[in-house]
């Protein structure tokens, strides 16, 4: 077993994680009858693509020094039926030496085929922004 899940009440979900005992508390949004204090479980659907890009981009190619990588993540949601109707990742790479063409394009495909870009559903759309250091 990997985690355990606690639904705490007042629509809050207390996960832990059964190997290290880090805990993620999720909340309800605002929008949808929650007080929007804390992720709420679509956020961290849209969380882990990002999470699992940069994670994935160091495991398949650790020759190519993204350290200090960040990507700002918006989740689009949609309706009939409610659902993350898209996930929009940009990613601003370190102010470091300029990647090459063949790093970029590298780095593109893994951010493509990463495990959590490979699960979501394909009605999901997923833009990712890429912005390069010069």
């Amino acid at each position: 077993m990997t985690s355990k899940v606690v639904y705490t009440g007042d629509l809050r979900t207390m996960a832990t994680h059964l190997r290290s005992g880090t805990i993620i508390e999720t909340d309800a949004p605002v929008d949808n009858h929650g007080k929007g204090e804390r992720f709420s479980p679509t956020d961290l659907v849209a969380v882990a693509l990002a999470t699992c890009i940069l994670t994935t981009i160091a495991i398949l190619a650790p020759t190519i020094n993204i350290q200090g990588a960040e990507c700002n993540v918006e989740k689009i949601m949609a309706n009939n039926p409610r659902k993350i109707g898209e996930i929009v990742v940009t990613i601003d790479f370190p102010n470091s030496e300029p990647f090459t063409e063949e790093e970029k394009s590298r780095i593109m495909h893994i951010a493509t085929t990463c495990p959590v870009h490979q699960t979501l559903h394909p009605d999901c759309k997923r833009t990712l922004n890429f912005n390069w250091p010069e």
